[in-house]
């Protein structure tokens, strides 16, 4: 599957918007596009998802490894993936946009924003393309797609400054109706705030598809083939999936399913957890949706399995769910399920973004004594855990629950800041400890 990288001069450039229309151009062309996100995070992906009509996959070298990014990346489905950058293309010591494009060897499409530049669009994207032989980078920068570009004079303009080795791939035009709203941790979730259909055909209708198609080239093979993972096991493991527990992987779901069955509940929607082997509570906002959760049977039957030894797995959202309580920015609080010494409060800033990296100090659901995993934290509430709190990790790099511990650990519940991925082996660990 070839694969072209759409990424921005900096962050709010508007990478996004243009790359839910490229979606929408090839679809309309007839070419199923596969989408995916350079970086960590769940919520423009869930944006992808509503226009492509299937999950985007997430691409990072620090949480998966340059092998690992490209087996997630072969397991995509389309006639072409649409990479998003994340941040500006250099941007990010962990995983930037330039890295993941030279570990897929894919081009780079430059989103720039043109609102108030013609020539000048030209020389940035220039200087974007040359400063990678600057840092002795193979990243290839091979043309624009110009933001917030009128046409007429104004695209002709902006056609005409770049040099022969940097392509035109055509305009998004102002549109406000392509905005999308946001929040804390970003954007609001593609199922909450979609773009408007008929903006997007519009934008779409000035993209030129086939200079793109023409320009895409696939990665090479990882080593190894794309299938890693372990045998199957016998094991039933319940997923949270409902608006509290929304930052769930792709790729983490397809391992589970591979080598378990899988049945996810709805814990803000009243349902009781099934009947299953062990738990997994991914991220998400259990914050806007304190009093549905603290009135949820689920909670309940978490506190009583856990006591009883079943494996549970919290990440985040998770986290703050198996703590004692949770208390809002407006001071709202409501009891969660009491497995972990832990009671959490939302901030009005975030409290910790960055990639992480977790030495293991005991052997846990996640990973064995003296292991380690990479991940990556981003979270606005803060824990303040009790005198006999346990953790099952170190900080070797990130913040964690204290600054210098993650992953609360009681009975055999784990819950930690860090979210990980399916690549780090974690998954595949907690399925095994699952399976003892």
């Amino acid at each position: 599957m070839r694969g072209l990288v759409l990424g921005g001069t900096s962050s709010g450039v508007g990478k996004t918007v243009a790359t839910l229309a490229a979606i929408r151009a090839f679809e309309d062309a007839g070419h199923a596009v596969q989408p995916a996100k350079a970086g960590p995070d769940f919520i423009d992906p869930s944006h992808h998802a509503v226009v492509a009509d299937r999950p985007s996959r997430t691409l990072d070298t620090w949480l998966e490894g340059t092998d690992g990014l490209r087996r997630n990346y072969r397991r995509g489905e389309g006639d072409l993936c649409l990479v998003e950058g994340v941040m500006g293309l250099y941007d990010g010591d962990g995983s930037s946009t330039a890295m993941v494009a030279e570990a897929l060897d894919l081009p780079v499409v430059l989103v720039v924003d043109a609102k108030a530049g013609m020539e000048s669009v030209a020389a940035t994207a220039l200087g974007f393309r040359e400063y990678a032989a600057r840092i002795d980078r193979d990243i290839d920068v091979a043309g624009v797609i110009a933001q917030r570009a009128h046409g007429g004079r104004h695209a002709d303009g902006i056609r005409d400054a770049l040099p022969d080795e940097l392509d035109y791939f055509g305009r998004i035009p102002p549109t406000p109706e392509l905005e999308i709203p946001d929040r804390h941790l970003g954007l609001e979730m593609g199922d909450e705030s979609q773009v408007d259909d008929n903006a997007l055909a519009t934008a779409a209708d000035h993209l030129r598809v086939d200079a793109l198609l023409e320009t895409a080239r696939a990665p090479p093979e990882p080593a190894g083939g794309v299938d890693t993972h372990e045998g199957t096991t016998d094991a039933r493991i319940a997923v949270a999936e409902d608006a509290a527990f929304c930052f769930t992987y792709p790729a983490t779901l397809e391992r589970l399913r591979d080598r378990a069955e899988v049945v996810t509940f709805a814990p803000t929607a009243g349902d009781d957890l099934p009947d299953c082997d062990g738990v997994y509570l991914p991220g998400g906002y259990p914050e806007l949706h304190v009093s549905e959760l603290a009135a949820s049977p689920a909670l309940d039957t978490i506190g009583e399995r856990a006591s009883e030894g079943l494996p549970i797995l919290g990440e985040c959202g998770g986290l703050m769910t198996l703590s004692e309580s949770l208390t809002t920015a407006d001071g709202e609080t409501g009891e969660m399920a009491g497995v972990l010494p832990a009671e959490i409060e939302m901030r009005d800033r975030y409290q910790a973004l960055d990639h992480v990296e977790l030495r293991a100090t005991e052997e846990t659901l996640t990973a064995d004594s003296g292991g380690f995993l990479r991940g990556h934290e981003f979270h606005y509430s803060e824990a303040s855990v009790g005198r006999d709190a346990r953790f099952a990790f170190e900080m070797e790099r990130g913040d964690g629950i204290d600054g210098e511990r993650d992953g609360l650990t009681e009975y055999r519940t784990l819950g930690t800041y860090a979210h990980v991925h399916a690549e780090s082996g974690a998954f595949d660990r907690f399925l095994d400890a699952v399976e003892l």
